[in-house]
């Protein structure tokens, strides 16, 4: 066999093996993909100091913190989750309700981009269409603000 048939017959061999793993796309698997890049919590974030990353999760609000008014306007808390981990909210109230009657021990559902640190992290752009194309919420009593 010469070594041009060979070359050939190894490049054909190396197509057909590397092909037999690709699946296309379906509208079910395209669903899932963008279902699944919302289960990163808050505590997963946080122990692989997982950085400007999208989480979804709940909290129950443990210290409220003044308005930051520098720049754009921020209501501010700190949120407990159930791992016992704090977490830093900054919401911004210039492109979204203020949440009402916000008090230590409500409960929060939120949506936002993690940014870690050694406190536990701080989840920003809760709120509607951010500047990458994701929106980001909170949810108290039923309520979403965004």
């Amino acid at each position: 066999m010469t070594m041009k048939k060979l070359l050939f017959l190894l490049l054909i061999g190396l197509i057909v093996w590397w092909g037999s793993d690709y699946r296309p796309e379906t509208d079910d698997s395209s669903q899932e993909a963008a279902d699944n890049r919302w289960r990163v919590t808050a505590e997963s974030a946080y122990r692989n100091r997982l950085d400007t990353v999208w989480i979804e999760d709940e909290g129950v609000v443990d210290k409220i913190l003044a308005d930051d008014l520098q720049g754009a306007r921020h209501q501010r808390f700190i949120l407990r989750l159930p791992s016992r981990q704090t977490l830093l909210v900054a919401h911004n109230i210039d492109k979204a309700p203020r949440l009402e009657n916000l008090q230590i021990g409500s409960t929060l559902r939120f949506r936002g981009e993690y940014v870690w640190n050694d406190k536990g992290g701080l989840v920003h752009w809760t709120h509607h269409k951010s500047a990458m194309g994701d929106a980001g919420w909170l949810e108290k009593a039923g309520r979403r603000y965004e």
